[in-house]
């Protein structure tokens, strides 16, 4: 298996037809981790060293919300039952899409949109919609559960976070968010790099990186009817931007997974002509991406002791062949 030493660069990976940067091949046409391979049991234990004083913080916000959810997804559903006759007991039952809030996209989320192809050049047509009852644990058909994110859940998505706290570098430097996280906005390469020369952040092979852009405060601050009108509105966001040297950056300092705390991780629309950095990062390369993070109290812990590393551990739903999962995340100091 390739680790991080002996990958090819971004320049280096072959191109499918129109997208550059193709990793179907680097861990074999076999695998369904992607660069998740690259948290191996070495850096993971390497990644635990960053934990100094016990500190935890969840990056998750609460699976109720939100409650009028974007891109046409059903809101969370929450029913306390209970048993009547029992005397003093409860059940409950969650009905929630897994991508209405704080999720990672799975591999079978997003593809090469315009050639019909997931991860590994694998058809659209190769998956089973619908409804999938699976009655036995010790028979189950690989094919059905095939790029499924219980391969995610039962590897783990752990090692060593980095935050990059973009609306406090923006705020600093303009003194104001120079754009409102509900619009239209790029977030270009040049102040990802700045913001991380400034916050003193070097990037090690495998980190899961973690950028706040704004969304989070933004919406906290919102009124109730700004916040329900987001599900009723073309969706329109602030993200980073779909250059090639964005993911040129992102490949070759090998990330394992990247995510933020916008509902979009890229500038949402694409320019006119410009294709989803989705298509790249899940279809390409396999990449875990984040969105809906809650990274608040993060961002204030951060800034309070003045480090933006630290120990990020994430255990998605064991759903076999689950397209996308809440991701349980935690950061550890």
């Amino acid at each position: 298996m390739a680790t991080a030493s002996k990958l090819p660069t971004f320049d280096e990976l072959p191109t499918f037809k129109d997208f550059t940067g193709c990793a179907w091949e680097v861990w074999g046409k076999d695998d369904q981790l992607g660069t998740v391979n690259l948290l191996t049991e070495e850096v993971v234990k390497e990644a635990s060293e960053e934990i100094k004083t016990g500190k935890a913080i969840c990056l998750n916000w609460p699976v109720n919300f939100p409650s009028k959810p974007v891109f046409g997804r059903k809101p969370p559903e929450h029913e306390i039952i209970f048993k009547e006759g029992r005397g003093a007991v409860h059940d409950d039952v969650l009905h929630i899409n897994t991508q209405s809030g704080t999720q990672w996209d799975g591999l079978k989320h997003f593809g090469l949109l315009h050639h019909g192809l997931f991860y590994q050049g694998t058809p659209a047509s190769f998956f089973q919609n619908g409804k999938i009852t699976i009655a036995s644990p010790t028979d189950v058909d690989p094919e059905l559960i095939k790029y499924g994110i219980h391969n995610w859940a039962q590897h783990g998505i752990c090692g060593r976070g980095v935050l990059l706290d973009m609306v406090k570098f923006y705020t600093e430097k303009h003194g104001k968010l120079p754009y409102d996280p509900f619009t239209t906005h790029p977030i270009p390469l040049a102040d990802v790099l700045e913001c991380a020369k400034t916050q003193g952040t070097t990037f090690r092979p495998a980190d899961i990186l973690i950028l706040r852009v704004g969304f989070m405060q933004r919406y906290n601050g919102a009124t109730q009817e700004e916040r329900d009108g987001l599900s009723g509105k073309p969706e329109t966001f602030a993200g980073i931007e779909q250059t090639e040297d964005m993911k040129r950056f992102l490949w070759d300092n090998h990330f394992a997974a990247i995510a933020s705390d916008m509902p979009s991780l890229e500038r949402w629309p694409p320019a006119e002509g410009t294709v989803h950095l989705h298509s790249t990062l899940l279809g390409m390369w396999g990449m875990p991406i984040g969105e809906f993070f809650d990274l608040e109290a993060l961002a204030k812990h951060s800034a309070e002791i003045g480090r933006y590393t630290f120990f990020f551990s994430s255990w998605p739903l064991n759903v076999l062949g689950g397209v996308a999962s809440p991701p349980n995340a935690a950061a550890y100091f």
